[in-house]
């Protein structure tokens, strides 16, 4: 008889894995080489517990970054073209959790603004007391292909922000975690990669039953991605899911560049500290994958960026000026 299971992640958010069309998803593989036998023989994967000898960091920094398309914009040029323009503000910001005191608090934020577009003579609007300062995309800068381009000064601001908190009061003893994937974040130390939504299933079917086969708190052994970025990887299964196959299951991953020993080092300190932060279906839609001081820092961020209603008002009587 078939099981069924509700996943206590809201539907609003898409689903905590991506599947159903063949295309994409943890029921589709994907074309990226993978190397199981890096902890152990592929042959002898099986789900690991935690190490009782693991201590849990003093301190962990959790870093995330969230945008918002403010207005969609168009220009009309000298020559007769048009292009099309996205105003969006986006925020950075990391959450310092003192484990040996349970304290948690903002270690740093800050708010950004910016005009995507590929028109070449468009410039930086002033609305009202803010400032969307000129990001020129490549390309034909399609309507439908601006937010994506948010993406990376999104990123600039999350690494810059993070590697400021860290400076500052860190003794060696604290863990970085990346609300997504590492990217081009691999050179920061003490740092992992946190996916919560599963996109992709980077495992052969007889490694993905031991991914589906473990029990909160547990991990299955690293393995090698050869994505673009590379690096190495596991999965964990957080406390509070539903009992389907996937809930709770997060993927996490570290900079390519360091050793397997370091890389199994630091899944086994992803596996001793993660599940602490996991949240609960009654408190976050996304529960349990949406870690308690992440959903906190982003209601902190969105808060930031200010009033949408207001700033709309204002890019509206800016851009009528300036015709």
């Amino acid at each position: 008889m078939t099981r069924m299971f509700v996943d206590a992640w809201d539907p609003a958010y898409g689903a905590s894995f991506e599947g159903g069309d063949g295309s994409d998803g943890p029921a589709s593989p994907s074309s990226a080489q993978v190397d199981a036998d890096v902890e152990v023989p592929a042959a002898q994967w099986a789900p690991i517990d935690v190490s009782p000898r693991v201590r849990c960091p003093d301190v962990v920094f959790l870093v995330d970054g969230v945008r918002r398309n403010d207005a969609g914009l168009w220009t009309a040029e000298e020559d007769g073209q048009s292009y099309a323009g996205l105003a969006a503000s986006y925020a950075a910001g990391v959450v310092r959790c003192d484990l040996r005191n349970g304290v948690a608090e903002l270690a740093g934020a800050r708010v950004a603004r910016g005009l995507f577009t590929a028109s070449p003579s468009a410039g930086d609007v002033q609305a009202g007391s803010v400032r969307y300062e000129i990001h020129r995309v490549g390309g034909t800068g399609e309507a439908s292909k601006l937010p994506a381009a948010v993406q990376a000064p999104l990123t600039a601001l999350e690494i810059e922000i993070s590697g400021e908190a860290r400076h500052h009061g860190s003794d060696g003893a604290d863990l970085l975690v990346v609300d997504g994937p590492l990217r081009n974040r691999r050179q920061l130390p003490r740092t992992i990669g946190y996916v919560k939504t599963q996109q992709k299933q980077y495992l052969p079917a007889q490694l993905t039953q031991v991914v589906t086969a473990l029990r909160p708190g547990q991990r299955t052994p690293v393995f090698a991605l050869g994505t673009v970025w590379g690096g190495w990887s596991w999965y964990l299964r957080l406390p509070g899911a539903s009992g389907a196959p996937w809930s709770g299951i997060v993927r996490v991953e570290c900079s390519p560049d360091l050793t397997p020993d370091e890389a199994i080092e630091l899944a086994e300190l992803s596996v001793a500290t993660l599940p602490r932060f996991a949240s609960s279906a009654y408190k976050d839609p996304r529960a349990p994958q949406n870690l308690v001081p992440i959903a906190g820092l982003e209601r902190r961020l969105r808060g930031m960026l200010g009033d949408a209603r207001v700033l709309h008002r204002a890019l509206t009587l800016a851009t009528a000026r300036n015709r």
